[in-house]
Order: C-alpha cells, then sequence, then structure tokens
C-alpha cells in the first residue's frame, strides 16, 4: 500500500511541476503581449505557487513511504485542490480576463493551508 500512495504522489507531483513550467513558459511567452500587466501578474503567481505545491506532492509521496497516515494523504489531496482552485482561477484570469472565478482563488489558498496544516501534525506525531 506505501508503494502505491507513494507512486499516487510522486507521479501528481510530477505531472503538476511539469504543467507549472508549461505554464509559466505560457505566461512568460504566450501571454507577455496579450494580457494586461494585472493579469500576467495574476498569472505568474499561479504559476509560482503551483510550482511550490507540486514540490509539496514530491514531499508527500516521501512521507507516504514512511507509514500510513491519513494526514499525509489529506495534504495531498488538499494541496491538489489548492492547485486547481488557487492556481487554476488565477490562469482563467490571466488568460481570459475573466473575473468569474475570483471566489475560487481563497477557496485555494485554504486548502493550501490545510495541505500544510496537516504536515506539522503528521510532523508532530514523529519520534522525536
Amino acid at each position: 500500500m506505501k508503494d502505491k500512495k507513494m507512486k499516487l504522489w510522486l507521479t501528481l507531483g510530477a505531472l503538476s511541476g511539469f504543467l507549472a513550467v508549461a505554464f509559466g513558459a505560457f505566461g512568460a511567452h504566450g501571454l507577455a503581449n496579450r494580457a494586461s500587466p494585472e493579469e500576467l501578474n495574476a498569472f505568474e503567481i499561479g504559476a509560482r505557487y503551483h510550482m511550490y505545491h507540486a514540490l509539496a506532492l514530491i514531499a508527500v509521496a516521501w512521507l507516504a513511504t514512511q507509514g500510513e497516515s491519513t494526514l499525509v494523504s489529506t495534504a495531498g489531496w488538499a494541496f491538489m485542490a489548492g492547485i486547481v482552485l488557487f492556481s487554476g482561477s488565477l490562469y482563467v484570469l490571466g488568460i481570459t480576463g475573466s473575473r468569474s472565478l475570483v471566489l475560487a482563488t481563497p477557496l485555494g489558498g485554504v486548502a493550501f493551508l490545510i495541505g500544510w496544516a496537516c504536515l506539522i501534525a503528521r510532523a508532530l506525531k514523529l519520534p522525536a
């Protein structure tokens, strides 16, 4: 079971990292002359947080090999939700200029915080 969880989180982390680089390149090259400075900035923030949390998913993959933990899995799913909601809403804003998903951004931020809180709780359970 540990190997399956590790494979899941490593795959999701690597895929997320790949997508973060692809979106970042698209923002830098494809949106440079099409989006307003504010939209481009939002897009870049989305890509940056996407990459941070792709790396966090790789940490989750490693932690999954250290023993079964609901906290670790919850952290991983929270990071995934944050990527979709936070980064995704900023990508939509940057590409389309639409603020239709503006309420998803703070929800994604809360999901990121939940993920980090779960990792803190898991760390506190480790032996000294």
